[in-house]
């Protein structure tokens, strides 16, 4: 039985243009790290500084559930530590199973706008000049938002069986889901 689900996503410091190419992931460095944790209830905020108490966080959960975390954040987080966090991690990568379903990608503010009516407040690349220019508690806000999107589309997608989603048209479509 899941006893502990934690919600999870990070901001990082650098573009991929910054560190080099997307496979420099680990080299792009957390600016933010944000957490839902449904045992607690309570959102938690890691800056770089604590980045360790975030990595001990995720490999203590029953189920990490997050959008893109397994090709993204967690790549970002292996600049920190020797976990192969994809292998120890049980995770929920939305991204993942809804490409599986669809057979192409879809950002989390298509799912997030067609299902909940509520779209993203900001983009990555605004957390990175929020980083430069020394504002996280600006990114700590948006990544808090994106923790709170996220879980409820999880919730959504658990309980209805279903999400919508936004197609390359902006129609609305809807995709099966098997979230337990």
């Amino acid at each position: 039985m899941i006893c502990n689900i934690v919600y999870f996503d990070l901001e990082t410091q650098r573009t991929a243009n910054d560190a080099g190419g997307w496979d420099k992931k680990r080299d792009m460095g957390m600016s933010v790290g944000v957490t839902y944790s449904t045992a607690s209830g309570q959102y938690q905020i890691y800056s770089e500084k604590r980045v360790h108490d975030l990595v001990n966080e995720l490999l203590r959960a029953d189920l990490v559930v997050g959008f893109n975390v397994i090709n993204f954040d967690y790549e970002v987080l292996m600049g920190y530590t020797a976990y192969d966090l994809p292998s120890l991690v049980p995770t929920l990568d939305m991204l993942v199973e809804l490409e599986k379903k669809l057979g192409h990608r879809l950002s989390l503010d298509a799912v997030a706008t067609a299902t909940l009516g509520v779209g993203k407040t900001a983009d990555g690349l605004d957390a990175i000049r929020w980083w430069r220019e020394g504002k996280l508690l600006d990114i700590a806000e948006y990544c808090c938002f994106d923790v709170k999107v996220t879980r409820l589309v999880h919730e959504y997608g658990r309980d209805k069986k279903h999400l919508f989603f936004l197609d390359r048209f902006q129609q609305k479509r809807q995709v099966e889901t098997d979230w337990r």
